[in-house]
């Protein structure tokens, strides 16, 4: 087993494109993963986001589909061989990107189809043929339906993120998937964790697989300092503005567990002066892309996301991570913090809880990494009120000019009494008219006399007629306009 891209037995289309996007040495999953799938075995592998768990892969599984490389412009010579499926559209992009890179010097084609945008150019691009094919479960059961995408000589397949895609409620649509494909065929899967979840899927659609694990389960980066404060749900922007302020952050992710309460923050610190933005899964992808793009480019500085984006953003040098809301789920705390501190550079994982369901997950957490959580309490800087306050009766700016803040504040919560001088702009005081009063309201209240029966009741307790039932009403005398005439 090599550790070098140079000595590992690549054809040399692949290996001109390794060197030339700058691959030398591999990493533990790659030097462990490619050897096992070119000898055409299935893999369980374990291993985090940004351990090169694409080229682990994709590198093999093209390397083995060089035998089906033709130059033919027709669309049954080029079927769909190898099917990537992934949780989330970023990580599509990114993987069907990564994957154009490597087969840039052959004749094997690839797409990628995800949800959020037209289906047309993919129709389009389905249509001329393609071997490798990258979707998100969705949209390629949307192709399937469409008759667009057939997958019946499928040959590998790739479950990445599988533990992320059990969470989103993927299980359902990827069993449909498998049924369409070939029973003979290899699969690799790949998760974060091997959760019992995982082995079953595992153990339903992968046969006698080489099990990988190339790091201790959960592992948080060392080079990331973890600060969890105890913080009220009113207090938590206060918070995040103080220790961006104080720390001098320049960039950074801060999560959230809903799309409502993403997008509410997001508009709520961008109306206190930061420039942020959101990403979510209501946004479309054309929206997505650009709030990525502007936060890559440095044109925002916060970006206010749901997990959706905890996987698969490889954006670096992000300073820092903030848990405005603590996932449910532990393992995603470190999916999110594993945003920042990458690559050996030094990184800011905080954390705010509030409540006690909030420090019950802070309890899974630390169960999971195996770490001790202390809950800090954090010190609010003293805000003192700025600018001009005015109500139409006290003018304030500066403490000391027209008394305390506190006085001019509590003027704003007293009642205006009656016939309250109020200053109009550009005239004379205008007097308000006193209301006038009405005596019943200001006499003291007596209490009823409760011998004397209501006027309702003692007309309801009229004596019926002798024989009549009480139940039946007794007709009612009525003046007649005419007189009635007897019949003689």
């Amino acid at each position: 087993m090599t550790s070098s891209f140079s000595n590992l037995s690549l054809a040399e289309p692949l290996a001109r494109a390794v060197a030339e996007m700058g691959y030398e040495t591999m990493t533990p999953i790659q030097e462990q993963a490619i050897p096992v799938v070119l000898a055409g075995q299935d893999v369980m592998g374990a291993a985090q986001t940004g351990t090169g768990k694409t080229a682990a892969f994709s590198l093999p599984l093209l390397q083995r589909m060089l035998k089906h490389e033709n130059s033919s412009t027709s669309p049954a010579r080029h079927p769909v061989r190898a099917l990537v499926l992934l949780p989330t559209r970023e990580l599509a992009d990114q993987v069907a990107q990564q994957v154009k890179l490597y087969a840039k010097y052959t004749n094997l084609r690839s797409a990628v189809v995800f949800g959020g945008i037209d289906m047309k150019p993919q129709t389009l691009e389905l249509k001329k043929g393609v071997e490798v094919l990258v979707a998100t479960p969705g949209r390629l059961l949307d192709h399937i339906e469409a008759k667009n995408a057939v997958l019946n000589q499928v040959e590998y397949v790739v479950l990445d993120e599988a533990d992320r895609m059990l969470d989103i409620g993927f299980l359902p649509d990827l069993q449909r998937i498998l049924s369409y494909l070939p029973k003979q065929r290899t699969t690799l899967l790949f998760s974060a964790t091997f959760s019992p979840e995982i082995k079953r899927l595992a153990g339903s659609y992968l046969q006698n697989p080489v099990t990988i694990e190339v790091a201790r389960p959960n592992e948080t980066a060392s080079t990331v300092e973890q600060r969890f404060y105890s913080v009220g749900d009113d207090d938590k922007r206060r918070a995040l503005k103080q220790i961006i302020r104080q720390r001098g952050i320049t960039q950074a992710f801060v999560f959230v567990n809903s799309k409502l309460g993403c997008a509410r923050l997001a508009r709520s610190l961008e109306r206190e002066g930061l420039k942020t933005t959101a990403l979510h899964g209501d946004k479309s992808q054309d929206e997505r892309l650009k709030a990525l793009a502007a936060f890559k480019a440095g044109e925002v500085d916060l970006l206010v996301a749901t997990d959706v984006a905890a996987r698969g953003l490889d954006i670096k040098d992000v300073p820092a991570v903030f848990n405005f809301d603590i996932p449910f789920n532990a393992e995603d705390y470190v999916h999110r913090i594993g945003r920042t501190g990458r690559a050996g550079a030094s990184g800011l994982a905080v954390s705010f809880a509030s409540g006690g369901n909030d420090v019950r997950l802070v309890a899974d957490i630390e169960k999971l990494i195996k770490k001790k959580i202390e809950l800090e309490a954090i010190e609010f800087e003293e805000d003192r009120p700025r600018g001009r306050i005015n109500d139409g009766r006290r003018h304030w700016r500066e403490e000391g000019e027209a008394g305390d803040a506190r006085d001019v504040l509590d003027t704003l919560d007293r009642p205006r009494e009656r016939s309250e001088v109020r200053p109009v702009r550009g005239g004379r005081p205008h007097r308000t008219p006193a209301a006038p009063r009405d005596p019943f309201f200001e006499q003291p209240y007596e209490t009823p006399d409760r011998e004397a029966a209501p006027a309702w009741e003692a007309a309801a307790k009229t004596t019926p007629a002798r024989g009549i039932s009480s139940n039946i009403k007794t007709k009612r005398k009525v003046p007649a306009l005419f007189k009635s005439v007897e019949p003689g």
